[in-house]
């Protein structure tokens, strides 16, 4: 319960303080109404573009932080734990697991703390893009399979897509340390029951097993829907 409490004050602080440094706009897409976080199970990020990404929370409110800080599940690499925004991914949620991005005993960490309350929060990207578009390693953003192992044992419940507009002109990864304030936040979301998601992209998969459809299905969503990188507005500004 301690956990719990100090990550429901971690998030709320951030979202305070968020929206006193940054604006936020967003979109809500779909037709479930925004905010409704009855059902939750997972919570998908699209666009990985920095480690500040925890300023997401300046779209949410304290009901979702509270069952973030009861039930939430985030795996996060070795990498970032080791730096020193590892400490605030390690206070963000009841379970952070730290994983190897491989297929290994970590990830089955993940999968085995996952019961019928659990929200899994997840960047099904796994890795970071850099401000030429790729990853630190030069290449294209592509979507990891691990995503599939979550959803695909789930019969009900609800999945918030978040595709974001990216943190580039707040902090780009290697290459600045701290990050721009009174910037615009952009982002649309998306809440989607699971049960009917899941069908959607199976019948759509043109013979493709489920794994290799639900990377389509989000590799699409993610490149119509994320906004721009930065907001149009401030390039002029600056």
């Amino acid at each position: 319960m301690i956990q719990a409490i100090l990550a429901f004050v971690l998030l709320t602080s951030i979202m305070i303080l968020s929206r006193i440094f940054y604006r936020y706009e967003d979109e809500w897409l779909g037709d479930i109404p925004a905010k409704d976080w009855g059902k939750l199970r997972v919570l998908v990020i699209l666009n990985h573009t920095s480690l500040f990404e925890p300023l997401l929370a300046g779209f949410g409110d304290w009901r979702l932080f509270w069952i973030f800080a009861r039930h939430g599940v985030l795996p996060v690499a070795e990498k970032t734990m080791r730096r020193r925004m590892g400490v605030v991914f390690r206070f963000l949620v009841r379970h952070p697991i730290v994983i190897t991005r491989q297929r290994d005993h970590t990830w089955e960490s993940v999968l085995n703390k996952i019961d019928d309350r659990s929200l899994v929060i997840i960047l099904p990207e796994g890795r970071m893009k850099r401000a030429d578009g790729l990853d630190n390693t030069g290449r294209p953003m592509t979507m990891r399979g691990g995503i599939a192992d979550i959803l695909e044992p789930l019969d009900s419940g609800r999945m918030l897509i978040v595709y974001s507009g990216g943190f580039h002109h707040i902090q780009v990864p290697g290459q600045s340390r701290w990050p721009k304030l009174f910037k615009t936040v952009r982002g649309r979301l998306e809440l989607l029951e699971i049960q009917d998601y899941k069908a959607s992209v199976s019948a759509a998969s043109e013979g493709l097993n489920f794994r290799k459809a639900l990377i389509k299905d989000l590799t699409a969503r993610r490149d119509q829907h994320c906004p721009d990188l930065e907001d149009p507005s401030l390039k002029t500004a600056e």
